[in-house]
């Protein structure tokens, strides 16, 4: 490949196949494509596509459901190559191209809330391109509706883009993006089955019959204030993790003055009493010191246990289950009020210290592969973002 930084008055992308040349042409999508072409006629048999098992831009799976009525009109037959863009929301970017091939008895149907493109370019390239962030630039001008911003088929068959003519570009681009795709699907099995292994030995093996330990032998209420503005960095507890709060947000949402904020200290437990039962419960083993709101409650671990195996069954479906029957209902349907006493007397299974360090030591390699192999995923979108940049105009 080569850079065409120099040809900055031509039509032509900035990263570029050494053996193509020329400069790329204008159209539109109606120019190349059909939009929401006419449907085939419906077979006795047929399957919608379970556009909800779609990741954004990947074709996660096809849940196959067979249906004894048949759909409704509006509904739209898929046939193999056909692209669908979502027209509701299209910022979401859940848009996927059709590659399961129809057979004599089986129809696949897709909902009205998807656009059907069928192209007579190389499909693969127009749904990359369809990907871009400036094709989709282009869609969010012409969307209408606030709550829901949504393009019809006219508009979006409209707009015009750059496209090269020479069908051996078109599939060359499309190649590396497709390989780069199934790299980064291949990723996320892997990630997948990390996080399947990690719950297998959560259900397997920490909730084994143990001894059981209430909260109230495990954690010792810390109420440490802060005496200074500023103190320290204020620190943001939610159901995801425990962040920087300025990381989190983007920017500071804490008080200006944050004289009385709890200290948080490396190894300490941090809770929303409000949200809980959300899993907003965190082991902090990122940050040295810190300060949280002083609506959280923190918690030290006491000696005899190891906190990194304390630290595993905090958000496990039981404990979560467990947070719920000691929280009552708030103001609102997702704030509950935590009874500290009923969560200090929810009971673990704990097994002897050599037993903890055991599992603690096998379940930390585990995390620590697949923090390596989220970071590997973030790259591979990050390289393929790079390349739908660099690859159009």
């Amino acid at each position: 490949m080569t850079k065409n930084n120099e040809h900055k008055n031509l039509n032509v992308p900035a990263l570029r196949f050494t053996e193509f040349t020329g400069e790329w042409e204008i159209v539109s999508l109606k120019d190349i494509a059909v939009v929401n072409p006419k449907s085939e006629p419906l077979l006795n048999k047929f399957f919608y596509i379970d556009l909800e098992s779609v990741e954004k831009g990947e074709l996660k799976k096809i849940q196959e459901i067979l249906q004894e009525e048949a759909p409704s009109r509006a509904q739209r037959v898929i046939s193999n190559n056909d692209i669908l863009f979502q027209c509701v929301r299209p910022y979401q970017k859940n848009n996927y191209i059709h590659r399961v091939k129809n057979t004599s008895n089986i129809q696949w149907i897709a909902s009205t809330g998807y656009a059907q493109i069928r192209t007579t370019e190389s499909p693969n390239y127009i749904y990359h391109l369809l990907n871009t962030d400036g094709f989709n630039r282009k869609v969010m001008v012409r969307c209408t509706g606030s709550s829901y911003p949504a393009i019809n088929s006219e508009d979006l068959s409209a707009i015009r883009f750059y496209l090269s003519t020479d069908k051996k570009e078109q599939c060359k681009i499309a190649r590396l993006l497709d390989l780069l795709d199934e790299r980064i699907s291949t990723q996320n099995k892997i990630i997948e089955k990390l996080e399947s292994l990690i719950k297998g030995i959560y259900s397997s093996i920490l909730w084994k019959d143990y001894r059981l330990v209430s909260l109230s032998e495990i954690f010792i209420e810390r109420n440490e204030r802060t005496t200074t503005n500023n103190q320290y960095q204020v620190l943001s507890s939610t159901a995801k993790g425990l962040y920087r709060q300025s990381d989190y947000f983007d920017k500071e949402v804490a008080s200006a003055n944050n004289v009385g904020y709890k200290v948080l200290r490396l190894g300490d437990i941090v809770l929303s009493p409000q949200n809980l039962w959300l899993g907003n419960i965190n082991y902090n083993d990122a940050f040295k010191i810190g300060i949280v709101s002083p609506s959280y409650k923190v918690f030290s671990i006491r000696e005899g246990y190891n906190p990194y195996y304390v630290s595993c069954f905090l958000k496990t479906p039981k404990a979560l289950y467990e947070y719920a029957n000691a929280s009552e209902q708030g103001a609102s349907v997702v704030r509950r009020n935590l009874d500290v006493n009923a969560f200090m007397a929810i009971c673990f299974p704990m097994p002897n210290r050599i037993m903890q360090d055991r599992i603690s030591e096998r379940v930390r390699a585990i995390n620590m592969k697949l923090d390596i192999e989220k970071q590997v995923f973030e790259k591979l979108n990050i390289e393929k973002q790079y390349l739908l940049r660099q690859l159009f105009i």
